[in-house]
Formats: structure tokens, C-alpha cells, sequence
């Protein structure tokens, strides 16, 4: 049997999952701290750890779901933290404090798009097992991503 409490925990990131009310929104708000906080500005660095949250996200999500029996649990936010670290990822480096503003912008862009599924977000989240749970972040993280970046052309 697969280690539930690793599996748990890093679905449910830390825990964070577990807070009632929005787990979604606590996650998202811990990722972008995290990304904040990163002391390495490396893109490759930072193309890494994204990569590794997706890739981790899908197996243990899936994991998740089997062994709770429930079709994306709410407690799995590990797919929160992966979209909206995408979403930083591919936001433009401004100088302090326009970045700050652009992040606070990105994380309740990103928070609208996952709670409200517009197309074609809707439709990947109707995939199966790990792979469904993750995509629909990750979509949401990009469109994220590409609004913001329109919004900074457009500015």
C-alpha cells in the first residue's frame, strides 16, 4: 500500500488542503508567499520547480482521489500551488513595488478562473485521475499568465 501520509501531505500541501472554507484560496495565497520568498531568481531554477510541482501533483492527486473515493477531493490543492506558480513563472520581472502589484493581480486572476471554470478550463477539468486534477490549475495558471501580460502591453 502506498505511504498515505506522504501522499496526504503532499497533496494536500502541508496540510493546507485541511483548512475549511477556501483550501483552494489558502493555497494559492501560500504559493505565492513561497514564490516571493524563493531566494534563487533562477528561471531555470524556477521552470525546475514548477515542473516538479506538476509532475508530483499528478501522481499524488491521483493517489488522492483513489484512496479517498471522492472525484478531486477538495483537500488536494497541490494543483493551486502548481497553477499559480506557472502563473508567476511567466510574468514579466518589474521593478519593486510594480511587481508586488502585478502578483497581488495575477493571485486573484488566478483565483477567479479556478473558481469559476470558464472555457476551455471547464472542459479539462472533465479529465480523469491526476492528469484532470492538475490541468484545469494549470490552464488557469496560463490564462492567468497571458491576461496579465496583455493587461501590462496594454498599460
Amino acid at each position: 500500500m502506498k505511504n498515505h501520509f506522504l501522499i496526504n501531505t503532499l497533496s494536500s500541501f502541508f496540510y493546507i488542503g485541511y483548512i475549511p472554507g477556501a483550501p483552494g484560496t489558502w493555497a494559492s495565497l501560500l504559493a505565492v508567499m513561497i514564490w516571493l520568498l524563493l531566494p534563487v531568481q533562477s528561471i531555470v531554477v524556477q521552470i525546475l520547480i514548477v515542473s516538479l510541482a506538476f509532475l508530483v501533483g499528478i501522481y499524488v492527486s491521483g493517489l488522492s482521489e483513489v484512496n479517498s473515493g471522492i472525484v478531486d477531493p477538495s483537500f488536494v490543492v497541490i494543483d493551486e500551488v502548481a497553477g499559480m506558480w506557472l502563473a508567476l513563472l511567466l510574468l514579466p520581472r518589474l521593478p519593486y513595488p510594480h511587481y508586488l502589484t502585478i502578483v497581488l493581480l495575477a493571485f486573484v486572476v488566478f483565483r477567479i478562473l479556478d473558481i469559476t471554470k470558464i472555457f476551455p478550463i471547464n472542459k479539462l477539468e472533465q479529465m480523469s485521475g491526476g492528469f484532470g486534477i492538475m490541468m484545469d490549475d494549470i490552464a488557469a495558471g496560463l490564462l492567468t499568465a497571458i491576461s496579465i501580460n496583455l493587461i501590462i502591453w496594454v498599460i
